[in-house]
């Protein structure tokens, strides 16, 4: 059984449209585990801010995220810097009568914590197959795992989860009460993401068929 987030700390509570906050780790996780892409940001040795896009993963209670080792800025994060991260879902576009009140129907999670270095081999196996499943769940089983080397060219990083918080927007537009006249059309233009047809590598050796992690591809939570 999965634990729960702590209560909400200075950092996670939110603020701005606090109906919006929710706490509970089922929606956090479901929203970290439907996420493809997540950011990254913290203050490098030297005092200057930085913010990555990369792919992660979830794996019970940690967050795991991954880089170059060749990359500067990764590098900032091997001892153990302290960091904020950030995962969005774009469900649709809200659009109002009003410029104003035009807004995104949206799921987020914001995690705060201390980055550790993943540095076990057996770890290292365990988020090399998470990360590929998170991408098209399935792949990890279709695919060669990494090698030594090919390891040690990757930077894999752990966060718990025990500082997190979820933002949550749903529904039509909010217009004011006098706009609500206007000769103006309002809704939500909801959007998903969508594989189109699979497109094989040039060099692809003949008569391979598409995989089941390409072929039924979904997002988790969108079968």
């Amino acid at each position: 059984m999965l634990s729960r987030v702590k209560a909400p700390t200075a950092r996670t509570q939110v603020h701005r449209l606090p109906e919006r906050g929710v706490y509970d780790r089922e929606t956090i996780d479901a929203i970290l585990d439907e996420a493809l892409i997540c950011h990254v940001a913290f203050v490098d040795g030297g005092g200057a801010p930085r913010c990555l896009p990369t792919i992660h993963a979830r794996v019970g209670d940690t967050l795991y995220v991954h880089g170059s080792t060749a990359a500067r800025a990764w590098k900032a994060l091997r001892g153990g810097a302290e960091v904020c991260l950030v995962a969005t879902i774009v469900d649709g576009l809200v659009l109002a009568r009003s410029a104003f009140h035009h807004s995104m129907n949206y799921r987020s999670v914001v995690v705060y914590g201390t980055a550790r270095e993943v540095t076990d081999p057996e770890e290292l196996h365990q988020v090399a197959r998470a990360i590929a499943s998170h991408v098209a769940p399935g792949r990890e089983d279709e695919v060669r795992m990494p090698t030594d080397a090919e390891y040690r060219q990757t930077l894999m990083l752990a966060l718990p989860l025990d500082e997190a918080s979820a933002k949550v927007r749903t529904g039509p537009p909010k217009d004011e009460h006098e706009d609500l006249e206007l000769p103006i059309w309002a809704g939500v233009l909801p959007l998903v993401t969508q594989p189109a047809p699979a497109i094989p590598a040039p060099d692809l050796m003949h008569g391979l068929d598409v995989p089941p992690s390409v072929e039924g591809y979904h997002r988790p939570g969108r079968e």
